[in-house]
């Protein structure tokens, strides 16, 4: 006879005027493992934050049937896509760059701090989380405070925690995110584990990876669960077809010089950890570079070079648009040659700004907005908008729309300014197929022009099809420099 664990009768949530989810039924049975998947903004993490507790104000039932005779803890631990830390005053009002800043050394906990901290709340065995930092090559993060992470390096600490816990029901919402090949490998292997030790699994997934423990497959249509039979058969989303290009960006960008960034034997270290190691590396006009290589490989530090991000670069042999850095030019002349867009800027960007503030303040490359736009800029506006489709959007608050039109709104304010260089640093995360496929083609479609691009992406099947050179880091270093010819 088989056991419920968890039972959902008619669950309803809306938020405003909008049906999230109407009267959803939903049974889960020990020794069930489910993929919750299908198009972006369906409900899916709604459904999950409902089930976690994080969200109390729906109507409906939900009922959980714990195994008193597991050694696992009687609990549900939710492990969302995003994870905001906070200082050590609890405050999260943190800014883009602060993570580069030694000023910022001690403001939020280390690592091991952190580690400890959760310990003692979950009464759990210190010694016991060894082997998941070993597992995920986190041995030497124990003392880097939460602020100097990467996205990718987080997500992996709250997988540790989470996996170090074993609860009986474990929800993870986009558990791939950021994490390289190999990292992704070692936590289907250990999801593996954990589901035959009696944890209930339920992930919530865009990805053809699925691991093997997975035996049920679903998605979020019209507000209902519906179950489907294996993963290939959830739904992909309409096709959608770039528009042609606003007429301002068919026009290849005006460069200030044909050597967009030259590094020359560039190193970065925090205290006795070196992040970068002997760079030596030039990008020219007109050349799509992809950028690969491990969790903690030094791309972030790299990209946050070339934006003027990073302190030390000062420190090193480096020249942006043909100017050596530190040679009298501000960091908004820099910036304003860069579009940018990446896992950390979408993180910290003021979610509480509508669309149309969003794009415009890529204008004047801020993180939200804070001038008045010219009549010209008013134009560009519009027009991106119409092209991205958001222009019944341009309204509403970025934290109230799906993570895929956030990302579309981020990648419009990225390039509204039509800028010398554009650096996209995992830009599909979170997305589905289709938003993938629609996203890549605009950066394609870009790149036609003339336009020079840096591209940060762990999986061949998610790339745009014009990457023309190839840079991998390893341990701080450069492994492989080579061309890579445009597919």
């Amino acid at each position: 006879m088989l056991t419920t664990i968890l039972e959902i009768q008619n669950l309803s949530f809306q938020y405003g005027s909008n049906i999230v989810l109407k009267n959803l039924n939903w049974k889960i049975n020990k020794g069930e493992n489910w993929q919750i998947g299908g198009t972006s903004g369906t409900g899916k993490t709604t459904l999950a934050k409902i089930i976690s507790g994080e969200i109390k104000n729906f109507e409906g039932n939900i009922e959980f049937n714990f195994d008193e005779n597991s050694e696992l803890p009687k609990k549900v631990l939710y492990v969302s896509n995003w994870y905001q830390f906070t200082n050590l005053e609890g405050d999260k009002n943190f800014y883009y760059q602060q993570r580069y800043n030694k000023f910022a050394k001690n403001e939020t906990l280390t690592v091991f701090a952190e580690l400890k901290h959760f310990a003692k709340k979950e009464h759990l065995n210190f010694q016991n989380v060894e082997k998941y930092l070993q597992i995920f090559g986190f041995e030497n993060f124990k003392e880097q405070q939460l602020i100097e992470l990467s996205s990718g390096e987080h997500k992996k600490l709250q997988l540790v925690k989470a996996l170090w816990l074993k609860p009986q029901i474990l929800i993870i919402d986009q558990p791939y995110t950021g994490l390289d090949v190999k990292s992704r490998a070692n936590l289907n292997a250990i999801f593996e584990d954990l589901t035959q030790d009696g944890m209930s699994l339920l992930i919530i997934n865009n990805d053809d990876d699925v691991p093997n423990c997975i035996t049920h497959f679903a998605e979020i249509k019209n507000g209902e669960l519906k179950e489907v039979s294996h993963y290939s058969e959830m739904s992909k989303g309409e096709e959608r077809i770039p528009k042609e290009l606003p007429y301002f960006l068919q026009k290849s960008p005006k460069t200030a010089s044909k050597v967009m960034v030259k590094m020359e034997n560039v190193n970065v270290s925090y205290g006795d950890k070196q992040v970068l190691k002997n760079i030596n590396w030039q990008l020219n006009e007109g050349e799509k570079w992809l950028l690969q290589g491990p969790n903690g490989s030094g791309k972030s530090t790299l990209l946050s070079l070339l934006n003027g991000d990073h302190p030390q670069a000062y420190a090193n042999e480096i020249h942006l648009f043909g100017k050596k850095r530190g040679s009298g030019e501000s960091i908004w002349d820099i910036k304003e040659k860069i579009g940018i867009i990446s896992p950390e800027l979408h993180w910290y960007y003021d979610l509480n700004a509508n669309v149309g503030q969003t794009i415009a303040s890529g204008f004047f490359d801020s993180m939200s907005l804070y001038k008045k736009l010219s009549f010209d800029q008013q134009q560009k506006l519009e027009q991106i908008l119409h092209f991205f489709d958001l222009k019944e959007d341009k309204n509403k608050k970025m934290n109230t729309l799906s993570l895929g039109k956030q990302r579309l709104a981020l990648l419009a304010r990225t390039i509204v300014k039509n800028p010398e260089l554009l650096v996209l640093d995992e830009p599909c995360q979170g997305l589905d197929v289709q938003q993938t496929k629609y996203f890549n083609r605009v950066v394609d479609d870009l790149c036609k022009r003339g336009q020079t691009l840096i591209y940060v992406g762990h999986f061949e099947s998610q790339l745009p099809k014009c990457i023309s050179h190839k840079l991998i880091l390893e341990n701080g270093e450069i492994k492989t420099m080579e061309v890579a010819m445009a597919q």
